[in-house]
């Protein structure tokens, strides 16, 4: 009879599949479609008139949109009264004329669409437009000093760098880290919002201060003395853009503080009075449902960090390796508080209420509590208010005794949060929130219908099901594990596009993974949750449960750290453009709603459209990983050094990793700019010398990316007992399972050659210079071109090296010991006669006077000079043909 039962449906779902018949099943089901997308485009057609910027002048538009909004409100209310006449008078009011009801739907439809887009654009262009007294005013170009009177909104936060091997070198303290609403600002000049100095401002800055600020809290009124400058934008590839993504929450300004004496701590005033109490009610509940869920389990644990992101949506306790391991199986979204966990805390409250002999309406009103709860408890990111929004709306539908719609329910919650903070819809994560809940709404019956007609459909599968009990027996299970697995897969065709186009990555398997864990998520979900109910009332109970939770996810972390260390997960691409993204949308949407009475025709555009989006991506990633030309990459590291040169054919070769002054430039630079150029694996990592700005990024790179070898001089290993850096760093690799090897054994099958050029086996030995002065200069050929890479060579080495090659010749050169030119020989890079001069410095030495390089001798106007600190990651491209080109990255943007 079930049987039976699905293939009626099946056949009434194909019958009603027809664009007229989705058309209206659309408008008289789910009509706040119309209003989202309506929503969603006015926000697209704005920002694309704006563009990013948020000079002041987005109002331009302004009054067009109120006017058209107008117009098109007045048309909406005329349709729909004419709708409400019709359809108790069953024709057009004054006339004799009989239209069909649904045209009046339509027409109502797509005029509040209309409305909707006009009022997209004008809520964008609110949310940019600052206050006159807005604090981004007061800082327009060099940074400011300042004292700043305001409310903390967020914990601080401690960050220790704990990820970052090298973090124990840096000079500095761990640095706090909160945001700030600003009250007062205190100014130099007078004016009629001014009281003693004082000026009264709007807006929020983030807050960071160069010491742990343990004292402070949510809640607290602060006065304090700081810097006020603007975030600066990447400057290299792949470079996560701090200023935009901070720009989409209006937050412009950053406020540094040398130490935590910068701060004092002040009695509200009275307009901070209620913002500051509701501030501390929600850190006293964030803190008693952290004690309820971790109790006495140690910071150490793994599992305490994996425990506080699956419940509480706190992701800054798991360690590197663990959310790596998520990372490259794609099972990221289980740590991130979605529809999953908020619907197991409300299944398990709803359970307890029924228990308790509630009925449906008072259990809708407790759940309705606890969602506002737990919304105080945990981040406010779009996953979590999006899931609660449709909760909220599934407990309202019982006080109406109506079914609500998924997709309805779904579109009001994009409303709603674009209406709040439209910028959200350019973050990944709300793209993705909506993304992957939308394709299980779409596609999850599809999928399900599809697989159980093949697998119904055996022979094998009925003849065993007649023969052997046994087997009806372990098939029981499968049905469940058959709808996991299209949730699954019907959420990763709605998010594949966006996490490809973001994160640079596909992840075929990822289906198949969520139907491995989820059991055990599920699991972990509902003891942490009863957990953290039964803390108050049964603690006992509870701390038994807090053990179980704590060991499942010790298994749960194995379980995805095996899965990551096949490496069989994940497919590098690398940045592509918005195009293929776009097609492949446009193929699933077809593939699933267009309907032909020949199904030839559908299933040759949909081959079509399948096969130019795998040729596009598969081109791509070919391009990148087999290449008939050279490219170099200097990165923007600040004071240090990190250039990648793409070798002709597969090999990659990474000369050193580390800087003075920026921190994890590993994991914060090197890897992203990696993901973005699609390069999955290093061939060799060239150390040139012991230096610590040119190698405390080399753990992470090693960690992140497969990388073969990694190769140093003879110099370096005479002092891997002595100095401690390389110590440190010999210590590190080793835990992972690597040894430093001579570079005597490089071999790279590759059509450019690599020859190093300094230091001599006698230099190597010499312990009367410097480690500078020993430090690799290597010499790239490559059809007819040369490029030089001088390390921190001073005066000494340079000139040796002159007269060691007196025709040595370049044509590109990477400047020695990052620009400086008091340790520089004035005819060095004279005599190198180089066309193209890229020196990889801090902004200090980028602005000040004592820098190199300069012209040729020979035409001093050929010389092109490139600084990453001021232009960014510089890139230079050698074709097979001998030309050379050089593109920055800051220019280009």
């Amino acid at each position: 009879m079930d049987n039976i039962q699905r293939k009626l449906a099946l056949i009434d779902k194909q019958l009603t599949t027809g664009p007229a018949n989705l058309h209206r099943q659309i408008i008289s089901t789910c009509p706040l479609v119309f209003v989202a997308v309506g929503l969603i485009i006015g926000i697209l057609i704005q920002h694309a008139l704006i563009g990013s910027r948020t000079t002041g002048d987005e109002s331009r538009f302004v009054w067009l949109w109120l006017i058209l909004l107008a117009l098109l409100t007045a048309a909406t209310i005329f349709f729909f009264i004419i709708q409400q006449l019709y359809s108790t008078n069953n024709q057009l009011p004054f006339t004799n004329y009989h239209l069909p009801i649904t045209d009046y739907h339509y027409a109502t439809a797509y005029l509040a669409l209309a409305c909707f887009v006009c009022l997209g654009a004008i809520r964008l262009t609110g949310f940019h437009q600052p206050k006159p007294n807005d604090i981004r005013n007061f800082v327009t170009g060099e940074p400011k000093l300042a004292t700043i009177r305001g409310l903390i909104i967020t914990e601080p936060y401690i960050n220790e760098n704990r990820q970052w091997k090298f973090s124990r070198f840096k000079p500095t303290d761990p640095t706090s880290s909160f945001y700030l609403k600003v009250s007062e600002v205190k100014t130099v000049a007078e004016g009629p919002l001014r009281r003693n100095g004082w000026a009264k401002a709007a807006g929020t800055v983030r807050v960071q201060v160069d010491e742990p600020v343990l004292d402070l809290k949510a809640g607290d009124h602060i006065q304090a003395y700081c810097w006020l400058d603007r975030f600066k934008p990447p400057t290299n590839p792949g470079q996560f853009d701090t200023a935009k993504y901070l720009a989409r929450k209006n937050v412009f300004l950053a406020a540094s503080i040398k130490s935590r004496d910068g701060i004092e701590i002040l009695r509200f005033a009275q307009n901070d009075r209620w913002s500051g109490a509701f501030t501390k009610i929600k850190s006293r509940l964030r803190q008693t449902a952290t004690r309820a869920l971790l109790g006495d389990l140690s910071p150490a644990e793994p599992s305490r960090g994996l425990l506080e992101a699956l419940l509480l949506g706190y992701r800054g306790h798991i360690d590197s390796d663990t959310y790596e391991a998520f990372r490259k199986t794609g099972l990221l979204h289980f740590i991130s508080l979605s529809g999953l966990h908020l619907g197991i805390l409300i299944g398990i409250i709803w359970w307890l209420c029924k228990t308790a002999g509630l009925m449906k309406p008072a259990r809708a009103v407790v759940c309705i509590i606890a969602i506002v709860i737990f919304l105080l408890i945990v981040p406010p990111r779009a996953p979590t208010l999006r899931a609660a929004i449709i909760c909220c709306v599934f407990c309202v539908s019982f006080f109406f005794r109506r079914h609500s719609n998924p997709i309805n329910a779904l579109s009001l919650a994009a409303i709603i949060l674009l209406l709040i903070r439209p910028t959200q819809l350019f973050e990944a994560g709300w793209q993705l929130s909506f993304g992957t809940v939308l394709g299980i709404l779409l596609f999850e019956g599809r999928i399900h219908f599809f697989l159980y007609e093949k697998i119904t459909s055996l022979p094998w599968r009925k003849k065993a099901l007649r023969a052997k009990p046994f087997f009806r027996i372990i098939s029981r299970p499968v049905p469940y594990l058959s709808r996991l697995f299209c949730v699954g897969l019907a959420a990763w065709l709605g998010g594949a596009g966006i996490l490809l186009y973001h994160f640079y990555t596909i992840n075929p398997l990822t289906s198949m993974w969520t139907v491995v864990v989820f059991p055990l998520v599920a699991l972990i979900l509902t003891i942490g949750f009863l957990k953290i109910i039964l803390f108050f009332l049964l603690p006992t109970l509870s701390a038994v449960l807090g053990a179980t939770a704590a060991l499942l996810s010790d298994c749960f972390i194995w379980l995805v750290k095996l899965i990551a260390h096949l490496d069989i997960s994940q497919i590098l691409i690398g940045h592509v453009p918005l195009a293929p993204v776009i097609l492949y949308y446009c193929l699933i949407l077809f593939a699933g709603f267009a309907y032909f009475r020949r199904p030839l025709i559908k299933r040759v555009i949909c081959t079509a459209m399948l096969l130019a989006t795998i040729i596009f991506l598969g081109t791509a990633k070919w391009q990148r990983t087999h290449r008939d030309n050279l490219v170099l990459t200097c990165l923007d590291v600040g004071h240090g050094q990190a250039i990648l040169a793409q070798l002709p054919g597969k090999a990659n070769v990474l000369f050193d990793a580390g800087s003075l002054h920026k921190s994890d430039i590993g994991r914060r630079i090197i890897a992203p700019f990696l993901d973005y150029s699609g390069t999955g694996k290093i061939d060799a990592i060239i150390i040139s010398h012991n230096d610590i700005d040119h190698i405390n990024g080399i753990p992470e790179v090693v960690e992140y990316f497969k990388v073969d070898a990694i190769y140093a001089n003879d110099a370096f290993f005479d002092k891997a007992d002595q100095q401690t850096t390389v110590k440190f760093l010999n210590e590190s690799l080793s835990e992972q399972g690597f040894e430093i090897k001579n570079l005597k054994d490089l071999n790279l099958n590759s059509a450019a050659k690599i020859k190093i050029l300094w230091p001599s086996e006698q230099i190597s030995q010499d312990a009367q210079l410097g480690d500078n002065d020993k430090s690799l200069v290597s010499l790239i050929e490559f059809a007819g071109t040369k490029i030089l890479l001088c390390s921190d060579i001073e005066e000494f080495a340079q000139t040796e090296l002159l007269r060691l090659n007196p025709d040595l010749r370049a044509d590109v050169v990477v400047v020695p010991h990052h620009g400086s030119v008091k340790t520089a020989d004035p005819d060095f890079l004279e005599n190198l006669d180089a066309d193209i001069l890229i020196c990889s410095c801090g902004r200090s030495r980028y602005e000040s006077k004592n820098r190199a390089p300069g012209p040729g001798p020979s035409d001093p106007n050929k010389t092109k000079s490139f600084y990453t600190a001021g232009l960014g990651a510089v890139t230079v491209c050698l074709g097979k043909d001998g030309t050379i080109r050089t593109t920055t990255f800051v220019k280009s943007q």
